[in-house]
């Protein structure tokens, strides 16, 4: 698309987003920044936004960003986020983005925010629309993931039917648990895995200066659940976690960026998502119906109009499918 500058912007100057409001501003209630709020879809240009304002950078607290990038999936458009983090002795990256031209623009825009290199990378997601541009980041970064993922990074990257060509597979330095505390220039940053959920290897980022979260793609902002390589009820329960947290700002994997209480907002309705596609499934199942009878006949309500719904709606149900019929992954 020839997109080259980035847009930064900060929730300081928020008439710039869609829906207006600071950080810990409380004076309007949930109703209100709803309506507030751009439209129940992850496509850019359904919010206003064109070519020219991508690569969005949203400064969410002091040196922590956002970076929003647009991402064409599944015969639509929607946006993906990665996480940047400034310190006095290096740079963490949570995500990369899809591919080695893609992750570059993300490497030079932080070039533009820092002198300071990029010394950690967090692997969120193993999926490769967060991974596939890895081999972009600098020589010598440290690239931390959960278990779970980094052996599906190495399986990934030992596959004989692997397509010629592919990006190469930058796999783990380091292995972390369920809660790693990084200490970087002065900064705690925590990596946390609140349970299976989009990928089963889900890392977590909060930044406790500042009480930010993000979530990767275990909140897919106004995007039907996709649940292809999920753990479904299990999601839920790492969602009610993620909301019961300290947290001022939630970051998703994918989807535009609003203000503050949009976001949590989105990530309310996202959990309730995931839980209904659950109780659905589960019902039809119950019924007798397969999995394909049950996309059929399911609805959803608001969750229809979201983006990918064509596409991530079978593979919901067939996903809880084998999550009831025990066909999951241990």
């Amino acid at each position: 698309m020839g997109r080259q500058s980035s847009h930064r912007i900060s929730w300081l100057a928020l008439p710039l987003l869609v829906a207006c409001g600071a950080p810990g501003d409380t004076s309007s209630d949930a109703a209100a920044q709803a309506e507030a709020a751009g439209p129940a879809t992850s496509d850019p240009y359904e919010h206003g936004f064109t070519d020219a304002d991508y690569p969005r950078v949203i400064e969410v607290a002091e040196d922590v960003y956002a970076y929003e990038q647009i991402h064409p999936t599944g015969g639509e458009i929607i946006t993906t986020v990665s996480l940047i983090v400034l310190t006095p002795e290096g740079v963490l990256v949570a995500d990369g983005q899809e591919n080695p031209e893609e992750t570059q623009r993300l490497v030079d825009t932080i070039a533009g925010l820092t002198d300071q290199a990029i010394t950690h990378v967090v692997v969120a997601s193993d999926h490769g629309d967060h991974t596939g541009g890895n081999s972009a980041f600098p020589d010598g970064a440290r690239f931390l993931a959960h278990p779970t993922s980094a052996a599906i990074l190495e399986a990934s990257a030992t596959n004989p039917n692997r397509p010629e060509g592919a990006p190469a597979v930058v796999l783990p330095t380091d292995i972390v648990g369920d809660d790693t505390v990084l200490e970087l220039g002065g900064r705690e940053i925590h990596l946390l895995h609140l349970g299976r959920a989009h990928t089963g290897g889900d890392l977590v980022v909060y930044v406790p200066e500042g009480k930010v979260l993000f979530m990767s793609e275990t909140y897919l902002k106004h995007i039907f659940p996709a649940m292809r390589s999920a753990y479904p009820s299990e999601w839920v329960a790492m969602l009610d976690r993620s909301l019961e947290m300290d947290v001022d700002a939630y970051v998703p994997g994918h989807g535009v960026m609003e203000s503050p209480a949009t976001l949590e907002a989105g990530l309310v309705s996202f959990r309730d998502a995931v839980q209904r596609v659950v109780e659905e499934a589960t019902r039809f199942h119950g019924e007798g119906l397969g999995a394909e009878e049950a996309a059929e006949a399911a609805a959803f309500g608001d969750i229809e109009r979201w983006s990918l719904r064509d596409s991530q709606k079978p593979r919901a149900i067939q996903r809880v499918y084998m999550e009831l019929n025990g066909e999951l992954p241990g």
